[in-house]
C-alpha cells in the first residue's frame, strides 16, 4: 500500500510548513487525486488516519477531490475526458490516446491554526 508512504511524506511536508510559517495545528486539508494517479482515495484517507495520530494534523478534516483523466485523442484530434487509461475515446472510439492530465496528487488547500 503505497498510500501509507504518500501520507508519511505529506505529514513531513506539513511539519516543514508548520516550522516555516509558525502554525501549530492543521484543521483542514484538501487534496486532489487525479483519476490516473494510481492512488485509491479510500486507502489514502485510511493511511492518513493512521499516520496523523498525535501530530499537528490529528484532528484535521481531509477532503479529496478527483479531477478527471484527460487525454489527447490522436484519431479525432481532441482533448477528452476518459474514466480509465484503457478507455477508448468517447467521441470517436479511437485508441491513440496520450494522457494530458489527471495523473497527479496535489495538496490544494490547507487550513491551519
Amino acid at each position: 500500500m503505497h498510500e501509507l508512504s504518500l501520507c508519511e511524506n505529506l505529514l513531513d511536508l506539513l511539519q516543514d510548513e508548520a516550522r516555516r510559517h509558525a502554525f501549530r495545528r492543521v484543521t483542514r486539508i484538501r487534496l486532489a487525486v487525479g483519476r490516473f494517479a494510481c492512488v485509491d482515495p479510500d486507502a489514502l484517507r485510511f493511511a492518513f488516519d493512521v499516520v496523523r495520530r498525535d501530530t499537528l494534523a490529528d484532528a484535521a478534516v481531509v477532503e479529496i477531490d478527483q479531477p478527471p483523466g484527460l487525454v489527447w485523442c490522436g484519431d479525432c484530434a481532441r482533448e477528452v475526458e476518459v474514466p480509465t487509461r484503457l478507455s477508448p475515446c468517447p467521441d470517436c472510439g479511437g485508441l491513440r490516446l496520450v494522457p494530458r492530465g489527471g495523473d497527479d496528487l496535489t495538496l490544494v488547500e490547507l487550513e491551519v491554526a
